[in-house]
């Protein structure tokens, strides 16, 4: 094990015993808020630091095994004990080394998701559809309950935009690497003579912000207009005014919501998806500055970023971020998204990896 690695584990079962103490106090356990926050730090470092310590009882079994390969007698069941206590302890450095990488805040939470088509005109439109039931079966499997905040239907089937709220415990943490530019090639449905079409659409994953800790919007700066709502919200839905599109006048940051009844109720979830928006212009710019210094394996998430070519002739998804190809384009289209973003995940965590070690590094 790197020695950085080990010296940021070796803090943990000192902050354990210091975490035992603060939950033993009577004032702690009347701060119900302190007292949850408390809880859920001594879950995750009761983990790492019995982990750790798991590893440093392996450490010294290999050791003593080592010890035996002088005996004679001994050397043969020495030899397949150091074999299967090394291979125990790499799958252990493998967990903890994940356990000691950053967990952004905002992973927890749900996602607003945002699929808009682009170049390609109605077969990006059409495009745009494919994606929303992909992701919408993804959540499916995910056991994630999917809304439909917003949509603006394209002429001849899909959709220009459609905004989606997925509610679910991490559903951020596994689709934030979905944001960015959407490429198919394929055949249209229109074209007469069999030619491959390239089109776009993008994506853009939003975590919900906590209202908590929301951007404060100052009602000065917003116009709310309300209209008709249209597209498959029923036709009581259509007879009043309860669609709501809120813009943000400083920035020009639009949001709505027609998915409702209740007017009031739209305005609500169009302010939520209005403070992600703002809240995502803040740290895209902060992206690109630190960009600028180092980029990142996977990207920025600007929707100007291609980050992924689905190509229906040949079957094969292709996320260009990290080389990844794969040829079940069918399977992936019926939502099994899970291959692809497990790579991401792992690409970003060994990314982290780097970026700690790298850290350590520079503070010696």
């Amino acid at each position: 094990m790197k020695q950085f690695l080990r010296q940021q584990l070796e803090r943990y079962p000192v902050r354990l015993n210091e975490l035992n103490f603060f939950l033993q106090q009577p004032e702690v356990a009347q701060n119900m808020e302190r007292y949850r926050a408390l809880t859920r730090e001594h879950a995750e470092v009761s983990e790492v630091a019995g982990l750790y310590g798991r590893f440093t009882q392996h450490e010294s079994a290999l050791a003593q095994a080592r010890e035996m390969l002088d005996d004679p007698e001994m050397a043969d069941m020495a030899r397949d004990e150091i074999a299967a206590v090394e291979t125990e302890l790499q799958q252990l450095e493998d967990q903890l080394q994940r356990l000691l990488l950053p967990r952004h805040p905002d992973d927890v939470r749900n996602t607003f998701l945002e699929i808009r088509a682009g170049t390609g005109g109605d077969e990006s439109a059409l495009f745009a559809g494919d994606l929303l039931r992909m992701y919408t079966r993804y959540a499916e499997r995910q056991n994630w309950r999917v809304e439909l905040v917003s949509e603006s239907l394209g002429e001849v089937g899909g959709y220009k935009e459609v905004v989606l709220r997925i509610v679910g415990e991490g559903s951020y943490g596994k689709l934030k690497f979905e944001s960015g530019g959407h490429r198919v090639q394929r055949v249209p449905s229109t074209e007469i003579q069999g030619r491959i079409h390239t089109s776009a659409c993008t994506v853009a994953a939003l975590p919900e912000p906590d209202e908590a800790q929301a951007v404060q919007i100052n009602p000065a700066d917003l116009r709310i207009d309300t209209y008709r709502a249209s597209g498959a919200g029923g036709q009581h839905i259509n007879k009043t005014d309860s669609a709501v599109r809120i813009t943000h006048l400083p920035t020009g940051i639009v949001a709505e919501c027609q998915d409702d009844r209740s007017q009031h109720r739209n305005k609500a979830k169009a302010m939520q998806v209005l403070a992600a928006r703002i809240k995502e212009k803040d740290r895209s710019e902060r992206a690109a500055k630190e960009a600028a210094t180092r980029k990142g394996l996977i990207g920025s998430g600007d929707r100007s970023d291609r980050i992924r070519t689905y190509n229906f002739p040949q079957g094969r998804l292709t996320d260009h971020r990290i080389n990844l190809t794969l040829y079940k384009l069918q399977f992936v289209m019926e939502g099994e998204l899970d291959e692809v973003i497990d790579a991401l995940l792992l690409a970003r965590k060994a990314e982290q990896l780097e970026e700690l070690e790298f850290s350590q590094g520079a503070g010696r």
